[in-house]
């Protein structure tokens, strides 16, 4: 039995989504003619009280469409130094939409109003990249699933505005976020321009992500998605799958949340462990000691069918996830005990 720890994109879809999606009505979605889309793109909408959403294969390219809806070649996006968007997408800010990132040095993903404003502030004239977007990632995924918080996001919002900058939430892990700190989805659809929310992490889908907007923008969405290719047919037998997910795998992630702090207090209680990141939602990161090494501590678990994931400079990560049995759990705890 592989404990597999990587990430919670490996869950596989519970029997009675595969019931779900076996049961699906579908149609070809190019023509708006899949009801279960059409069910799943007003259901994600009305959540987030937004005027409309739709469906994409992946993360990122929901991501890319809206930087690219949002921006012209030549202009500005400003973001975390930690992003997704621009740590983990490809350089497809560059590549799809001609634009340039101005880095803020936040802490564990995340930055703060007066950073922002101090990153837009100084010349403004024909030497310089037009500011445009703000993307913010919230769960922090290299912040180790860290949670902005939500006054902070007022106030950068307010600063976004008065600027004349749209503003993007890359929310990925955003019901991890909602779980962790009991906020609504509705209040991030007051907020922000564009959001992202992936259904094939913590919820389980095997598959795809929404983009969130007003009708404009998804407007514009549709066709950039059909520029990326991204045009889907019958696929209401994946929607299937992300309704299920939101009607019954939400609540829910408040276990994988619990495990992790189970898993982070094991790991504070062993030696060879020199530092752990604070833990907020389902995501561990971890230094163990330099004498060890974090690849070698990774292929040490690796042995006794434990998978985990290096993040770079010693960083190892452990992901809680659907998947991720009780069962699994004591065995982990038990092997981290005695390594």
């Amino acid at each position: 039995m592989d404990i597999n720890l990587i990430s919670d994109t490996v869950t596989r879809p519970t029997p009675k989504m595969l019931e779900a999606m076996m049961q699906a009505k579908v149609g070809d979605d190019v023509f708006k003619m899949d009801p279960t889309v059409n069910e799943l793109q007003e259901k994600a909408a009305k959540m987030f009280g937004m005027e409309d959403a739709l469906f994409f294969p992946s993360g990122t390219m929901a991501n890319q469409t809206a930087i690219k809806l949002h921006t012209q070649p030549g202009d500005k996006l400003i973001c975390d130094k930690y992003a997704h968007v621009y740590n983990y997408e490809g350089g497809g800010a560059a590549f799809n939409s001609g634009v340039t990132c101005k880095l803020i040095d936040g802490n564990r993903g995340m930055f703060t109003a007066a950073q922002l404003q101090e990153a837009i502030s100084g010349r403004s004239d024909i030497h310089v990249p037009y500011s445009r977007l703000v993307c913010i990632e919230n769960t922090t995924n290299k912040g180790g699933g860290a949670c902005w918080d939500f006054s902070e996001l007022e106030k950068i919002q307010k600063i976004a505005k008065e600027n004349n900058l749209e503003f993007h939430l890359d929310g990925a892990r955003l019901f991890n976020a909602l779980v962790a700190k009991n906020e609504t989805p509705k209040q991030y659809g007051e907020l922000f321009d564009t959001i992202s929310i992936c259904l094939s992490k913590g919820l389980g889908a095997p598959i795809g992500s929404i983009l969130l907007g007003s009708k404009e923008h998804i407007s514009k969405a549709l066709r950039i998605r059909k520029l990326l290719g991204g045009a889907m047919r019958q696929v209401g037998f994946l929607a299937a799958a992300a309704v299920y997910a939101l009607d019954h795998h939400i609540e829910r992630l408040a276990d994988d949340h619990l495990k992790a702090q189970e898993i982070g207090a094991i790991l504070k209680s062993v030696s060879y462990v020199t530092k752990i990141e604070p833990i907020e939602t389902n995501i561990i990161i971890f230094y163990v000691d330099k004498k060890i090494g974090a690849d070698n501590f990774i292929n040490k678990m690796k042995t006794k069918n434990i998978l985990l994931t290096p993040m770079g400079e010693g960083r190892i990560r452990i992901v809680t996830h659907l998947d991720y049995t009780n069962t699994m759990h004591k065995i982990l705890l038990k092997e981290l005990k005695d390594f």
